[in-house]
């Protein structure tokens, strides 16, 4: 039992590392807590940062959940394929990115460090997720409304993707975990769009959607 308790340390001490905050503080002299939406996510470091910093942040929280799954899992447990325990490595991490030790327990939504653990899992479900994001983000220009359906999206394709070839139940009760979670931290931004104040990309936070 001392390998799968590592390979989960491990995953939660690598997802609760603040790329986008340390990004932030340390390109721009800015703690990303106190600007823009107050969020630690690489969607929030792109305000601040820019495009490219942005995406740059966004990959270091998305390796942030495809590392542990693909990696320490398997070398940890010595299996090319250990089951539940990628799955659990790969919540691990998000658990980290959205209560990072190192933030007093307070970071970001998910998103991206989710994106990378199901991306490892399984790429199919991500590229699914991630179409329907594209979607919904050019037809709204709601980030917050595309990351939410993106979310829902994954359990549904882990759902038809499931077989006794690829994988057992675990992926679909893990990224149904996933959207539940991503969901929930996005409570404020779905207020926000039921009353009209959501801001779109391209907007700054605060300001209306017409």
């Amino acid at each position: 039992m001392l390998q799968p308790a590592l390979a989960l340390l491990a995953s939660y001490l690598l997802g609760a590392v603040p790329f986008s905050w340390l990004f932030t503080r340390v390109l721009k002299g800015v703690d990303l807590r106190q600007v823009g939406s107050g969020n630690i996510g690489a969607t929030n470091a792109m305000r601040v940062l820019g495009r490219p910093l942005g995406v740059a942040a966004f990959l270091c929280d998305f390796g942030k959940g495809l590392v542990p799954v693909v990696w320490f899992a398997p070398a940890l447990v010595g299996s090319a394929d250990p089951g539940w325990l990628r799955v659990l490595c790969g919540a691990a991490a998000v658990a980290g990115h959205v209560w990072p030790i190192y933030l007093g327990f307070k970071g970001g939504k998910a998103v991206a460090t989710g994106c990378g653990a199901v991306a490892g899992i399984d790429p199919w479900i991500f590229l699914a997720g991630g179409l329907l994001w594209l979607v919904v983000l050019f037809a709204t220009r709601f980030v917050s409304l595309a990351s939410v359906a993106m979310g829902l999206a994954f359990p549904c394709a882990a759902a038809l993707r499931r077989s006794p070839e690829r994988y057992g139940f675990e992926v679909v009760l893990g990224t149904s975990a996933l959207a539940l979670l991503i969901l929930v931290r996005h409570r404020s931004n779905l207020k926000r769009l039921a009353a009209g104040t959501e801001p779109r990309i391209g907007r700054r936070s605060g300001e209306a959607a017409p």
